[in-house]
């Protein structure tokens, strides 16, 4: 399993948009963020993979390099991961998007 380094989990704070509600938290080694205890965004290593509706999973499909999410032999269901070398501006729009729409899910009880 890829670790992440700092720098990448650093990266990967930065594209979360502190919005209440919204949390960064370890995940088995790696990191998630939650809205609302639902998971909208992770790390695996340094690519970051993101949870969208039909039309925007599909928007991000035909975006070149643009894969599944997590281990190679068991992806995460319903993410994809976000391009390497994306812009960061253009990767916080995707995790923008991304918590938007898992927003729109029930909170987790905890």
């Amino acid at each position: 399993m890829p670790k992440a380094s700092d720098a990448d989990k650093d990266r990967f704070r930065s594209l979360v948009t502190p919005v209440p509600g919204v949390e960064v938290k370890p995940m088995f080694g790696q990191l998630g963020a939650f809205v609302h205890g639902n998971m909208f965004a992770g790390l695996f290593g340094s690519a970051v993979g993101v949870k969208l509706d039909e039309t925007g999973a599909a928007e991000l499909s035909a975006v070149p390099g643009t894969g599944p999410f997590g281990p190679e032999e068991r992806p995460m269901g319903g993410y994809l991961s976000l391009p390497e070398g994306m812009a960061d501006t253009d990767a916080v729009a995707w995790v923008d998007r991304a918590r938007d729409h898992v927003a729109t899910f029930p909170p987790k009880e905890k």
